[in-house]
């Protein structure tokens, strides 16, 4: 059989999560895509950033954009709120834990003085290594029960369009998001990029799923999501057993599964036939891949100057 490994905000359990350290690490480990996460700045520029307000565990303030700026410090501000020169000046390569569980903290080598990208870094950042057979799995953080925290849906995804064109990359990309009007914008905008449908328990309600109600589709989240617009479902891998896999197939949407980092769960995912597993730990789901006799991704390597 044949399954992908995405490196979850690039590789979060060994490198800082959505920066560029963290995604050249994960394309020399060796993924089939690199999935991030982009948010809307205040001056409308899409930057990498997992949570819609300025997160305490992977952010952390040095200094302000300018002197006496109202609006320092930044940590746990909207980021719509705050344009990116006042985010490119947190220190974004250290993780803070707030608890000793954190088991990101454990396995994670920080880099210090690591600022947040923009998504025409990251891709600039892929053109340099070269690697023209890695896809970029792009989801959208859009909220749809705090839209005073969230962009416009519509121009939100203009925009990412926009950029991924601007790099020759729509065709090696996907648009991923639990607010699935950003799926049925993307199929209008883009119709040939794959829009993954993400669902957990807390998403799936109406709000969410663009006005779709379950129960009009009999609890079948996948015929929903294939009516929405999606072309793969990404549900988060505690929903993944044999019904939600075969609802799936009957939809024929690939299962991709989050965030998996144990390889025994891993296992029983591959054994349930999905499509691919989204992992902060690349590294261990290419030993399983190996022992199991699978193809496993090719690592690259700088190709052209790290300059630009």
């Amino acid at each position: 059989m044949h399954a992908e490994i995405h490196g979850h905000r690039g590789a979060r359990g060994l490198r800082p999560e959505n920066t560029l350290p963290g995604f050249a690490h994960a394309l020399e480990v060796g993924v089939d895509a690199l999935e991030l996460d982009v948010a809307l700045t205040a001056d409308r520029r899409p930057v990498l950033t997992h949570d819609l307000t300025v997160s305490p565990v992977t952010s952390a303030d040095v200094r302000p954009a300018v002197h006496g700026d109202p609006l320092f410090p930044y940590v746990g501000r909207p980021v719509g709120e705050l344009t990116l020169a006042q985010l490119r000046t947190l220190e974004c390569g250290v993780r803070v834990p707030r608890t000793p569980e954190d088991r990101f903290a454990a396995t994670q080598v920080p880099v210090p003085n690591t600022r947040m990208p923009t998504l025409g870094a990251v891709l600039a950042l892929m053109d340099a290594y070269g690697a023209d057979g890695v896809r970029v799995h792009v989801e959208l953080k859009s909220d749809p029960t705090r839209p005073h925290l969230s962009a416009d849906p519509a121009e939100f995804t203009e925009l990412v369009v926009a950029e991924l064109d601007r790099h020759r990359r729509l065709d090696r990309s996907a648009i991923l998001s639990f607010d699935w009007r950003i799926l049925r914008i993307a199929r209008s905008l883009t119709p040939a990029t794959p829009r993954y449908a993400l669902i957990e328990r807390a998403t799936m309600a109406d709000a969410w799923l663009d006005g779709l109600r379950l129960e009009d589709f009999d609890g079948d989240v996948a015929a929903a999501a294939a009516e929405a617009g999606g072309t793969v479902l990404s549900p988060e891998h505690v929903l993944a057993d044999p019904e939600l896999a075969r609802r799936a197939e009957k939809a024929e949407l690939p299962l991709a599964v989050w965030t998996v980092n144990e390889p025994a769960r891993a296992a029983e995912l591959l054994d349930l036939g999905v499509a691919a597993i989204v992992t902060d730990y690349p590294d261990r789901m290419i030993d399983l891949w190996s022992e199991r006799g699978m193809r496993v991704p090719a690592p690259v390597t700088p190709t052209r100057s790290m300059s630009a």
